[in-house]
């Protein structure tokens, strides 16, 4: 086991965080200034003279990029550029090669003329064939780094671009097009991205402090990942795990909830076969079309891990292989005496069951 976290007595996992797992203040400003300036130069440049219509509505941050949800050390996330006067889903996906080349010229540009508070570089060579383009951040003298995935997106939630609130009164009629448009192109999970901002308020409905506890079950992951490297289950669905233990078990305990909850979250790991996990607070079985696909996605083998802003995105993936590697290493810790308390008794997990009950609507 990693000597720093694996020695760490668990009564002092709060003090580990605080001293290893958040991040620089300094970087985080240095950060912000340097995003705020990239994302106000794309809105102005990116097809500023173009014959067609499309043009950047607006830039969405997704993943660990703020003071709530960045890991000292190295963080991953998403810089989103929304297109307006895009028809339909399937435009993204036609023109994401001609939209991600665009982008990339102008990044190219803004670096050769502004002098950035962090270094600034890109993570891939070859843009024209890419998914999406790379940059990175990095500090290092403070030893900090966040690289971005810049993806273009169909912007489906520009007209409530100013709701704050979780309602699937509001989204289910996106839904319905988004599952009749992804399995008719046979791209389900293909257009996650798109709802960026749903997943950030979601990852933020339950508070702050469960942001520690996320960040400690991401460092141990990445352990992990630097020893078996792309092996591993997506971080997103640790995440999400994370957000289910956290949910169903803080209600009950008030002492050594950050103990609690990692062990947890490693025993449903450990579970993979069995996880059914779903959220119903961006869509939910109150729509026809949308109920019946949500029902067949619940039916599918396991593990199943449903984004709670996507439905047609299931987060765990279909590689078991690489379940069964992290549940090794989990089953490793659990068993370990790292759960042990100074008399050597035994911190428990939270009861939480790895599935959720279903709704069956038809």
């Amino acid at each position: 086991m990693p000597w720093k976290l694996a020695n760490t007595p668990i009564w002092r996992l709060d003090r580990f965080i605080q001293d290893h797992l958040l991040p620089d203040t300094t970087f985080l400003t240095e950060v912000r200034a340097d995003i705020d300036f990239i994302c106000a130069f794309l809105t102005e440049r990116c097809f500023q003279g173009a014959t067609h219509p499309v043009r950047v509505s607006r830039i969405v941050m997704g993943g660990c990029y703020d003071e709530y949800s960045m890991l000292k050390g190295r963080s991953e996330a998403t810089l989103v550029v929304f297109l307006n006067n895009l028809t339909c889903f399937e435009d993204q996906l036609k023109r994401r090669e001609e939209f991600i080349e665009e982008i990339w010229k102008h990044l190219c540009q803004l670096q050769q003329e502004k002098q950035f508070k962090l270094n600034f570089e890109f993570q891939t060579s070859e843009q024209a064939n890419s998914r999406s383009l790379s940059i990175k951040l990095s500090s290092p003298q403070l030893q900090q780094e966040v690289e971005f995935d810049v993806q273009p997106a169909y912007d489906v939630l520009y007209a409530w671009r100013y709701n704050k609130y979780l309602d699937p009164r509001i989204y289910n009629k996106i839904y319905a097009s988004l599952i009749r448009e992804s399995t008719n192109l046979d791209k389900e999970g293909e257009f996650s991205v798109c709802f960026t901002e749903l997943q950030q308020h979601f990852l933020k409905h339950p508070g702050h402090k469960m942001w520690n506890l996320i960040r400690l079950v991401k460092y141990w992951y990445q352990l992990w990942k630097e020893k078996l490297g792309d092996l591993l289950p997506p971080q997103y669905a640790l995440e999400l795990l994370t957000v289910h233990a956290w949910e169903l078990g803080i209600e009950n305990t008030c002492e050594l909830y950050i103990a609690r909850g990692f062990r947890s979250v490693l025993e449903l790991i450990i579970k993979y076969r069995c996880l059914l996990i779903f959220w119903t607070l961006c869509y939910d079985f109150n729509h026809n079309e949308v109920s019946e696909y949500l029902n067949k996605q619940l039916q599918k083998d396991r593990p199943v891990i449903l984004d709670p802003a996507d439905p047609t995105r299931n987060v765990a993936g279909s590689n078991l292989q690489a379940w069964h590697l992290l549940a090794e290493e989990a089953g490793a810790w659990v068993q370990s005496s790292f759960f042990r308390n100074s008399d050597m008794s035994l911190v428990h997990s939270w009861k939480v069951p790895p599935e959720k009950q279903t709704c069956v609507i038809l």
